[in-house]
Order: structure tokens, then C-alpha cells, then sequence
């Protein structure tokens, strides 16, 4: 498929398949790995605006981005202009080069206190919020939104149009609306008519989980990239399957049990080297969760596994698992 060079600011992407950001997912270790995977972008886990909350352990995590490649998307949250301005000046100090506010995010506590998905119905705070964070930094600010806050008020274009207006250099959508969660089918015609109405880079969002899905959004609706969220987790190769198949037209074989595995053990040491012993085994859990959900013996395996506290003992029960799936001992 031929396609025009993705530009944020001074940065040019290398593809146009990014990972979304998502809460308690997309830490460092799991950035790094997608990122060497074949992701384009990767942008971090959602950050508070509110500063005064930084120095508790989760922010201090959030907010490190040690030997991380070029360009690093830091994304904020929050529904005050001068807070929202003052988190993204302070992520520049840290070493952000990109600031992605977020306004997708449909969680209740995000919510009731106004800020992500929640400000899709106040088009003039979105304004606001958006032109004071774009004045306070000098790196490019993008924005996530959804398609609007319920079906009746598909106000998308709408927020697309003030996001040009306001400097963002950027645009991922998100295919559904707020009161719809995660529910129900992604749409695509609301992500199409934003890209026919603006000029700045437009990421499609929901429901991509195959590289042919990939393929179908970005043809009917127009978008320059696609973001890939849920369907990246426990399948970081995901991103290498779909640059494969936009380029080719060829569908990647499935990657080795082997090679899997091997994947797998370098995200296990990469979070217990992160997080440290205690809070790196419990972090794991959920991750190898995700490796294993389509292998057989999943559910067996991992409550075994979720009881392991000890990340030598983590390491040794993932390569036993693997050794039986290879040798044929567990049924397929």
C-alpha cells in the first residue's frame, strides 16, 4: 500500500502501526519490546496532571523513560488547562518529545473527574485545555479521543476540527464512543469523515487484531496509521505481522513456540529488572497470562503460576511449560 510519510513535529515515523497507550500495560519494559518488535510509536502509559502526585512509586515508574529510542510520547491526563500546561512543561523537563493528552480513556475515575473521554462533551474546555498545553511546550503535543461521548453526540469531526485549530499534530481515534466502553463492534465511518475533514495525521483505533483488519481500516477509513492496543498484549510480534502484511501482502507464519518463549523470558527479566523482585513477579503475572491464553493448558498453568512469588521460580516454571509444549506432552 503506498502512503505519504507519517510527520509529528521534527519526528518521522518509521511505519504506521503505533501501540496505544494503556494503563498498568504499556510500562517500559513492554514499550521497549513492541518498539524492537516493528512499533512505529509507542506512547506511554497515562500520567496524572496533577504534579503533586508524582512522587508516589507508580508516577516515578510512569515517568521513566531511561534508554528509550527517539521519539518518547508521554501521555497526560486531566481536565484543567493550567494543571494539564504545567504536566506537559514538566514531562518536556524529563525528557518527553512528545505530548499526547489523552481524551479517549472511558474508565469511571477518569471520568468522574472530568478528564479523559468525559471532556468530549464540553467542546469549548477541550479548547482550552488543548491551546494551553500546545503554548506551554515547545515539542508536539497529539491528542486520543473517541468518536464522541454517546451515539446521539458523535461530536468527533467537531473535536477534530478545534484539535487543528489548537496545534495538535496529531490525531488518534479511538472507534467507539464513551457510554460504549469496550463494547460492541469499533466503527470506522466516524474515523473516515474525521480524516476527510482535517490535514494532520489521523490514527485509527479499536478492534484491529489481525493484520488483514489492519489493512481493511486503514483503506475505509482513509487514516495514516493504525494504533494497536488490546490485541498487542501477550502478541507483541503483532506489530512485525502487520508492517509484514502492509508491505507484502503475505501473511507472516505464526512465530515459533521457541522463539515465543524466548520473547517471553526477555519481558519477564526486563519487569523484574524494572519493578524490582516483589512488584516485578506480580506485574508478570498478568502478561504471561496473555502469552499463554491461546496455548494449551492456559488456565491450568497460570493458576499455578499466580501463586509464584520469587522471579527465579517465575523464570523456570515459563521454560518447564514451554519444554512439555514442545516436546508434544501437552495436548494441543
Amino acid at each position: 500500500m503506498d502512503h505519504a510519510v507519517i510527520r509529528i513535529g521534527p519526528y518521522q515515523l518509521p511505519n504506521r502501526v503505533i501501540l496505544a497507550p494503556m494503563a498498568g500495560v504499556t510500562d517500559r519494559p513492554f514499550r521497549q519490546l513492541c518498539r524492537r518488535l516493528g512499533a512505529g510509536l509507542v506512547v506511554s502509559e497515562m500520567v496524572t496532571s496533577d504534579t503533586r502526585l508524582w512522587n508516589s512509586r507508580k508516577s516515578r515508574q510512569r515517568l521513566d523513560h531511561t534508554g528509550e529510542a527517539e521519539p518518547r510520547s508521554v501521555q497526560i491526563a486531566g481536565g484543567d488547562p493550567q494543571m494539564m500546561a504545567e504536566a506537559a512543561f514538566r514531562n518536556q523537563q524529563l525528557g518527553a518529545q512528545i505530548i499526547d493528552i489523552n481524551m479517549g480513556c472511558p474508565a469511571k475515575k477518569v471520568c468522574n473527574k472530568a478528564a479523559g473521554s468525559a471532556l468530549l462533551r464540553d467542546e469549548v474546555l477541550v479548547g482550552e485545555i488543548l491551546e494551553a498545553v500546545v503554548a506551554a511546550v515547545s515539542i508536539p503535543v497529539t491528542l486520543k479521543i473517541r468518536t464522541g461521548w454517546c451515539a446521539e453526540r458523535r461530536n468527533g469531526v467537531q473535536i477534530a476540527r478545534i484539535a487543528e485549530q489548537s496545534g495538535i499534530q496529531a490525531l488518534a481515534v479511538h472507534g467507539r464512543t464513551r457510554d460504549q466502553l469496550y463494547t460492541g463492534q469499533a466503527e470506522y465511518d466516524t474515523i473516515a469523515s474525521i480524516k476527510q475533514a482535517i490535514g494532520i495525521p489521523v490514527f485509527a483505533n479499536g478492534d484491529i487484531n489481525t493484520p488483514e483488519k489492519a489493512r481493511l481500516v486503514l483503506e475505509q477509513t482513509g487514516a495514516d496509521a493504525v494504533m494497536i492496543g488490546r490485541a498487542a498484549q501477550g502478541r507483541p510480534w503483532i506489530f512485525q505481522e502487520i508492517n509484514h502484511y502492509l508491505e507484502t501482502g503475505c501473511v507472516l507464519a505464526s512465530p515459533e513456540l521457541a522463539w515465543q518463549r524466548d520473547i517471553l523470558l526477555e519481558h519477564l527479566d526486563s519487569l523484574h529488572e524494572f519493578y524490582g523482585p516483589d512488584q516485578g513477579a506480580r506485574i508478570a503475572r498478568k502478561h504471561v497470562g496473555w502469552y499463554l491464553e491461546t496455548l494449551p493448558e492456559a488456565a491450568a498453568f497460570r493458576r499455578t503460576f499466580n501463586r509464584i512469588e520469587c522471579p527465579a521460580l517465575q523464570r523456570r516454571n515459563i521454560e518447564e511449560h514451554f519444554n512439555r509444549l514442545l516436546e508434544g506432552d501437552l495436548a494441543a
